[in-house]
């Protein structure tokens, strides 16, 4: 049976972001979380690989306690099982000491569950909006990684392929490529279901895994966190907003008369008469 993972994270609800003018960081209390919404695309293509052919959907994020909710959401929406990883040694992480921490942490739902053929993840998120995550998780896991996906075309289990669409800048890149893979999904990939009945009520009892620093007793404590963090954020602030000044164009006199006191608004200049806009 095909092992999936679908990697998701909880952020701020993006229509009410703050920014803390001191700390220039997310201003997260008494901000609503939600999951990320490109990592529910990929959730929603595991769940559809799990109807289609039988899989084991492992969820997999990285984040405070409360993040059990996110994980909660996709058990409802029929994933297998849930994994927090959660500890206060992990907060401050950056894309490159998260991408750190979620490969361990895929290597050992290896461990628990057997070999990973597909991780997905969004093509980003709400908050960071870096895109780095993904990829960085693949480059540690020495795993081809397939981004900007819109579509999957087909998975082969028997010749451990999969062949995708990627929307790329161009025009879109059909590839195939070899087990395990990372994709990193688009929002065009597919629209994700609403919770059933009985996913809920299962979500409602659910706990989920959580892991520690003293689940991995292979981890690098310079790498994670703060203290495995280079990225800098000096300054964050909110565009001051511009001041648009408007001019009114009369319409009386025909569209000629209107047509010339366009122009001349917008070249600050009368048009000759020879123009035989008059």
């Amino acid at each position: 049976m095909l092992h999936i993972i679908a990697l998701i994270k909880q952020v701020p609800d993006s229509r009410e972001i703050r920014i803390d003018p001191k700390t220039n960081t997310l201003i997260r209390q008494g901000v609503p979380a939600i999951v990320n919404h490109f990592d529910l695309h990929g959730v929603e293509e595991a769940l559809r690989i799990k109807e289609d052919r039988g899989a084991r959907v492992t969820i997999l994020s990285m984040g405070p306690p409360s993040a059990d909710k996110a994980i909660r959401q996709c058990i409802a929406m029929g994933a297998d099982e849930g994994v927090l990883v959660s500890d206060r040694a992990f907060a401050g992480a950056d894309t490159l000491a998260t991408s750190y921490v979620l490969a361990l942490a895929i290597r050992k739902a290896e461990d628990e569950w057997g070999p990973v053929d597909v991780v997905f993840s969004g093509k980003q998120t709400l908050d960071g909006d870096t895109g780095q995550v993904g990829p960085g998780v693949a480059c540690r896991l020495d795993m081809d990684q397939l981004t900007y996906v819109e579509e999957v075309e087909s998975l082969d289990e028997n010749e451990r392929t999969l062949t995708v669409k990627r929307h790329l800048e161009d025009g879109v890149e059909r590839v195939k490529t070899t087990l395990p893979v990372l994709v990193t999904a688009l929002a065009e990939l597919n629209k994700p279901r609403r919770a059933s009945l009985p996913g809920l009520l299962r979500a409602a009892d659910y706990k989920p895994i959580i892991w520690s620093t003293n689940d991995f007793p292979d981890l690098d404590r310079s790498k994670i966190g703060l203290r495995g963090s280079p990225t800098i954020v000096s300054k964050t602030w909110v565009p001051e907003p511009r001041q648009v000044e408007t001019t009114m164009i009369p319409v009386d006199g025909g569209v000629a008369a209107t047509a010339e006191r366009l122009v001349a608004a917008l070249f600050q200049t009368e048009l000759p008469a020879r123009l035989g806009w008059v």
